[in-house]
C-alpha cells in the first residue's frame, strides 16, 4: 500500500517555518509527506507566487508516483526529462 493513498484526503499548506508541506488531511501533528523549501533569494523573486510553484511541483511529484505505481519495473521517465536542471 502507498503512503499516497488514494482513499484518503491531502492537504497542501505553508508552515510555520515557512515551508510549504504536504499533509494527510488533519494530520497538522505528524510528518510532512512532502516538504518545499525554498532560499531566501527564491522566495525574494517569487513573491507571492510561491505557494503555487510549490503546489505545482508536490502536484507533480504526486503524478510521477501515480505513474510509478501504475508502470511498476516498466516506470521511466520521459526521454526528454532529466535529473539535471537548466
Amino acid at each position: 500500500m502507498s503512503v499516497f493513498d488514494e482513499s484518503g484526503f491531502y492537504e497542501i499548506l505553508e508552515l510555520e517555518d515557512g515551508d510549504i508541506a504536504l499533509l494527510k488531511s488533519g494530520g497538522k501533528d505528524e510528518e510532512p509527506l512532502v516538504r518545499v523549501r525554498f532560499s531566501a533569494e527564491s522566495n525574494e523573486y517569487l513573491g507571492a507566487a510561491r505557494f503555487e510553484v510549490a503546489k505545482a511541483m508536490i502536484e507533480a511529484g504526486l503524478d510521477a508516483v501515480a505513474d510509478f505505481e501504475e508502470h511498476g519495473d516498466e516506470f521511466e521517465m520521459p526521454a526528454s526529462q532529466s535529473d539535471l536542471l537548466h
